[in-house]
Order: C-alpha cells, then sequence, then structure tokens
C-alpha cells in the first residue's frame, strides 16, 4: 500500500504557485487525461492547533480545472521538476489574479485536489505550503 503523505512547498504571501505532482492511480500507473473524468481544487487555511480544522479561501473552493490544462499524457521533466530525472503528470498555476489564495504569511495552507476517475475510486492529491 502506498504512503499518503502532503507535498510540501514554500509560496509568498499574496503570490501564486505553480503546483508539480507525479500522480499514480492505484495500479501505480501515471495517469493521464483519458482516466480522469474530472478535477477540482480547494484552497484551506490551517490551524496549527487543531489539525481537524481549515478555513476555506473564498474563490478558491471546490473549482472545476480542465483535466487537459493540468494532466499530462506522458511525464515531463523541465526545470521546474527537480525531484527525479522520471518526472511529472500533473500541473497546476493557481490563478490569483481576481481571488488572492495565499493572503497571510505565517500559516500553512493546503491545497487539495480530487481527481475523479472514469473508473474506481477518487484521487486525492495534497499540498501544504507555507506562506511566507
Amino acid at each position: 500500500m502506498a504512503t499518503a503523505t502532503d507535498i510540501q512547498g514554500v509560496v509568498f504571501k499574496n503570490g501564486t504557485a505553480t503546483l508539480l505532482a507525479r500522480i499514480v492511480g492505484s495500479d501505480a500507473a501515471a495517469i493521464n487525461q483519458a482516466d480522469i473524468d474530472s478535477i477540482a481544487y480547494s484552497v484551506y487555511q490551517l490551524d496549527e492547533s487543531d489539525p481537524n480544522a481549515a478555513t476555506v479561501i473564498p474563490g478558491h473552493d471546490n473549482v472545476s480545472l480542465s483535466v487537459s490544462d493540468v494532466v499530462f499524457n506522458t511525464l515531463q521533466v523541465d526545470a521546474r521538476w527537480t525531484i527525479d530525472s522520471v518526472g511529472y503528470n500533473f500541473r497546476h498555476e493557481i490563478d490569483v489574479s481576481t481571488n488572492p489564495a495565499f493572503t497571510v504569511a505565517g500559516p500553512y495552507f493546503q491545497v487539495r485536489y480530487e481527481l475523479t476517475p472514469i473508473v474506481g475510486q477518487v484521487v486525492v492529491a495534497r499540498f501544504k505550503l507555507r506562506v511566507i
């Protein structure tokens, strides 16, 4: 069984984040566009004193994304990906032009993606970002 873990990162206050991941399905194979029916994301400000408390950020609650905009059919390797030489198949830049997402320096924020596959269970990817 794979271990669930948040992807850690840092973002500037009032900035945006481009989030990258290699997402695999239950068969351990990298997902591609044909595997995914829909994707939505939410941004939450976390409460470090209460692990069950999170405040959703207005304008970033269950936002639908186009699968073809964020999922690649082949693994990508470029200067943005520094984890390994295998690559990523998911990239999303959070749009903060209308609704800011990271307005408070200090706390952690969680960006949660729910990928609904054509067949099978929902895949969750989470990023835990410190705002500086």
